[in-house]
């Protein structure tokens, strides 16, 4: 908080020599404007004022000061942005204005957290306190940001220690009971189950890093990237998998590989999940296909299966963490309900779309449908 005890040591000792300031009419209601008012004042106050300007919109924070009236006198660019200058978010402002009176009532410093839910949600700081002169400064920050973090910081650890309950007590219970048996037969059967438990804990905390890095990554730095090699990694991460529960992959491509801009990691994480998906709930002898449409100004990636379906009371529900459609089912195979929420977030962060139809004892389809680069519709514009 440095660099705002300067700022408000700056405004402090600038009040009295500023060329121009901000005013709204504190008896118009209705007024959103923000006027610019003319004092007069040596050559030299205009280089102070445009240092203090720039000090002030330098400043990664909201800054309004208000007169006795509660006429804002000086604001920054954040603090418009947050909507005090200029009624864009009228809560904001209805909030400032309050700790603002109250801090000036008081004599004191007044801080008050605001949840404004959106959409999209916004979590905003702030923090007023009286100056000299009659004068109040607020400071607004917006934290949503930090917020989004925290919040993902607590799911995952609750998660986390929610889904490793079942198999670390499974351990333990199959590990005291190989403990004291001689039957090597009973001992190879406990071992076995002891190897599955592992297992399906290595695989539920990959898949919880995994969201947990897609959250966190959120909007992606987009590069070119080409469908055909995202189908083609997506296809060879489950081929071992599919023949071993006896299910084939095909793949259908168009002539011409297309692109999109994306992060390529994230968008073969996606789809290796719907394939991963497709084939937890196909019988074995099934046939999962890959098919890529591109459009004009989208493409899409279909991934059909030909299993079990989704009754229509679960679709709505299916792209939440840990949910799972037949629990009994995901158990055998050892999913952890995360695969279709990592999609969804994949999908989110690279601003497409998810989207499934299904028919039960017949199959499912996801579709996940990506903006293409205007004139780069060619793997060789890459």
């Amino acid at each position: 908080m440095l660099v705002v005890g300067i700022a408000i040591g700056l405004i402090v000792g600038a009040f009295p020599s500023r060329l121009f300031f901000l005013r709204r009419g504190a008896n118009n209601a209705n007024s959103e404007s923000i006027e610019f008012s003319e004092e007069l004042s040596p050559s030299n106050t205009e280089v102070h004022d445009a240092e203090l300007n720039a000090v002030l919109n330098a400043i990664p924070l909201g800054v309004v000061v208000t007169d006795e009236q509660g006429n804002i006198v000086l604001g920054n660019h954040i603090a418009a942005g947050v909507g005090v200058l200029r009624h864009i978010d009228v809560l904001v402002d209805e909030a400032a204005e309050r700790i603002i009176k109250k801090s000036r009532a008081t004599g004191s410093v007044v801080r008050e957290t605001l949840e404004l839910f959106g959409p999209p949600p916004r979590t905003v700081v702030i923090e007023a306190m009286p100056l000299e002169g009659d004068k109040s400064i607020a400071i607004i920050e917006d934290i949503s940001e930090r917020t989004r973090i925290d919040a993902v910081r607590t799911d995952f650890v609750a998660n986390i220690s929610h889904e490793l309950k079942t198999p670390v007590g499974a351990l333990s219970i199959l590990a005291d009971t190989i403990r004291d048996e001689d039957d090597l037969k009973v001992i190879h059967r406990l071992s076995s189950k002891m190897v599955k438990e592992s297992n399906r804990m290595a695989k539920t905390i990959d898949d919880l890093l995994e969201l947990s890095r897609i959250e966190l990554d959120g909007s992606v730095i987009p590069e070119p990237v080409s469908i055909f090699s995202v189908v083609a990694e997506s296809i060879d991460r489950m081929a071992y998998f599919a023949a071993q529960a006896g299910i084939g992959i095909v793949s259908q491509l168009p002539e011409d590989d297309c692109v999109v801009k994306g992060d390529r990691l994230q968008l073969v994480s996606a789809v290796s999940n719907l394939i991963d998906n497709a084939v937890k709930y196909s019988e074995k002898g099934d046939k999962v296909t890959v098919r890529v449409s591109p459009l004009e100004e989208t493409v899409d990636v279909a991934v059909s299966d030909e299993g079990i379906g989704i009754p229509q009371s679960d679709i709505d529900r299916i792209f939440e963490r840990f949910y799972r459609v037949d629990r009994a089912r995901s158990r055998g195979t050892g999913g952890t309900g995360l695969g279709l929420s990592i999609v969804r977030h994949v999908m989110n962060n690279h601003g497409g779309t998810v989207n499934v139809t299904s028919q039960e004892g017949e199959g499912s389809t996801f579709v996940l449908t990506l903006l293409r680069p205007s004139g780069n519709n060619a793997v060789n514009n890459i």
